[in-house]
């Protein structure tokens, strides 16, 4: 069985990832009956004191993810020995893989989901280092999945098809977000079914129609609300989706709502929760 876990994205996105921001998730999340959520140790926190602060919210932690450009605005020494040090804590923490993705890059932050300011060299040279820090993180222990993600260096369908091909399955596995996804134009139950192989952990998001297309810049359309959706109230066919998971995956189920389309962060995750409980009736622990 798979676990459901929550990520507190929407609680520290504006307010940072403090232990009080984390506190007020965890209760809430603990409340709702989640018992999974992605593992964030607070800076200044070790491994096994963090894992005794989930324990007093019944929680354990899930999938995580690391995150680099992957462009010339990075040192490539740096980011590989960035990875190897999350790599040690995430292993510490029980965990056997973590997400991996490419962020913010500022023309695709202002254009998203359409592939601005494409160069062919700096793909390149991210697709080399992407898969450097993917042996990093292999050397610690921890297997990569590679997590799509909107504004950053792999965005589009062909960027994502490039990384994932160029680099094989020894290199990189599957770990995809149904909602960014969704926002770039990629049917997400055909991708995930061309590399279901692959897939170690999903991010479970959903996407309304009213900006998919638009001109808003990323910033824009996420705090319109109107961009991501609770699952089940978007565009995002969820059926498709769990159809496409082969019936061995081992990996989490994770609820990402990165803006909630409703006032209350806590009644969003009550909202996926009981979403999760009859769509993944079978796949998830009781």
């Amino acid at each position: 069985m798979s676990r459901l876990a929550a990520n507190p994205i929407p609680y520290w996105a504006t307010a940072g990832k403090t232990r009080a921001v984390f506190a007020e998730a965890f209760a809430d999340f603990q409340e709702i009956g989640f018992t999974a959520v992605k593992a964030d140790v607070p800076d200044g926190m070790t491994a096994p004191a963090y894992r005794d602060w989930l324990d007093g919210y019944q929680l354990r932690p899930a999938l995580s993810l690391f995150n680099s450009p992957f462009d010339e605005t990075v040192e490539p020494a740096a980011e590989i020995e960035k990875a190897r040090r999350f790599a040690a804590t995430q292993v510490e923490l029980g965990l056997d893989r973590t997400m991996i993705s490419s962020v913010a890059r500022p023309e695709r932050l202002a254009r998203p989901a359409v592939g601005a300011g494409f160069s062919e060299d700096r793909l390149t040279r991210a697709i080399d280092l992407c898969g450097e820090v993917c042996r990093a993180l292999q050397a610690e222990g921890l297997r990569p999945l590679h997590h799509s993600h909107v504004g950053g260096i792999f965005e589009t369908e062909s960027e994502l098809t490039r990384l994932l091909d160029d680099l094989g399955p020894d290199v990189i596995g599957l770990g995809p977000d149904t909602g960014h996804l969704r926002w770039a134009g990629i049917e997400p139950a055909a991708f995930i079914r061309r590399y279901a192989d692959r897939l170690g952990g999903i991010h479970i998001k959903d996407v309304f129609p009213d900006h998919l297309g638009s001109s808003l810049s990323y910033a824009e359309a996420t705090a319109s609300k109107r961009l991501w959706a609770e699952p089940g109230l978007g565009v995002v066919d969820f059926d498709a989706v769990l159809a496409a998971i082969p019936a061995d995956y081992d990996g989490d189920f994770m609820i990402e709502v990165d803006e909630p389309s409703v006032a209350s962060k806590k009644e969003s995750h009550r909202m996926s929760f009981a979403w999760a409980q009859a769509a993944l009736a079978g796949r998830i622990d009781p």
